[in-house]
């Protein structure tokens, strides 16, 4: 029976720079293998929220009440920014895989099946492009759609009644 022990040189000694789990660790080895980075799910959301976003069609992210919490946690000062780019995203991430929920409202006069295309195609883009990691679905639930006229009494509303 022989031993599976690989030696350097004259001594018996065994070669400490070659892990059977980690591959080559010590000077020699590249900088990609000394070490683990690890990716946050915020992170991977912030990408995703960010990426759905810069997609003409979408007006905004996020279910009903998540957009009303929202736009109130932005009117408070100190209150908002932070959670805005993750609102309407819920995402999984695993060691070498993520997948990708969103929530949007698109604008009125959109093919829905096209901007929810474009998005999946931007998303899985942007994530993969700046994590490394596969994504094996981005799932797409459209709350709302925007009308033109929403604007309009968004508008209002501020104005207040009183002049």
């Amino acid at each position: 029976m022989a031993d599976n022990i690989t030696s350097v040189g004259g001594d018996n000694r065994p070669d400490t720079s070659v892990s059977p789990l980690k591959g080559r660790t010590g000077a020699g080895a590249p900088a990609e293998t000394r070490g683990k980075t690890t990716i946050a799910d915020g992170v991977v959301a912030k990408i995703a929220g960010m990426a759905a976003r810069e997609v003409p069609g979408i007006h905004s992210l996020g279910a009903g009440m998540a957009r009303a919490f929202g736009a109130v946690r932005d009117r408070v000062p100190g209150g908002g920014g932070a959670g805005a780019a993750t609102r309407g995203v819920k995402v999984e991430v695993g060691e070498r895989q993520t997948a990708v929920d969103l929530d949007v409202v698109v604008e009125y006069d959109v093919s829905i099946v096209d901007v929810a295309g474009e998005v999946r195609t931007n998303v899985i883009s942007a994530v993969e492009r700046m994590t490394g990691l596969e994504v094996v679905e981005v799932n797409i639930v459209v709350d709302d759609v925007h009308l033109p006229d929403d604007e309009d009494d968004e508008a209002d509303s501020d104005e207040g009644r009183v002049r």
